[in-house]
């Protein structure tokens, strides 16, 4: 690994400092500011933060997403937060879901009276689908 940027000054002068808690600590030559590494984390592919926010958009809820993606639901909220992400107002309906593998729906699709009425979207959730459908029109 290369040594770190200085945090305070910036400077490429670093020389390694010791350890502390497991953490490789550094020091500034320039300026003889001592400082350790972040660490990196999990990092969540950004497959999965896009369809959270595609999910979101459709009117799922966070614990719903959670389940169906396996993603934290404050991560969910922390990505909305993130990047503005605004729902819209959805009073006339509710959409609801299905997860299904591939021979379950084409069975669904051969069913001509499942693709009246309804609004419907299908998305890939890794070797499966989601099929999320909506009523259309008030009767």
């Amino acid at each position: 690994m290369k040594n770190p940027l200085c945090p305070r000054c910036s400077a490429l002068e670093v020389v390694k400092s010791g350890i502390i808690n497991d953490r490789q600590r550094y020091r500034c030559k320039k300026c003889s500011y001592y400082f350790t590494v972040n660490k990196l984390g999990k990092g969540i592919d950004s497959y999965y933060v896009t369809k959270a926010l595609q999910l979101y958009i459709e009117g799922i809820s966070y614990r719903e997403i959670e389940r169906i993606l396996g993603v934290s639901h404050v991560s969910i909220m922390n990505w909305v937060r993130k990047y503005k992400i605004k729902a819209p107002e959805q009073t006339e309906y509710h959409p609801t879901y299905k997860i299904l593998n591939h021979a379950e729906l084409v069975e669904h699709m051969k069913n001509s009276a499942n693709l009246k009425g309804a609004g419907m979207m299908i998305t890939e959730l890794g070797d499966k689908y989601m099929m999320i459908k909506w009523k259309r029109f008030k009767d």
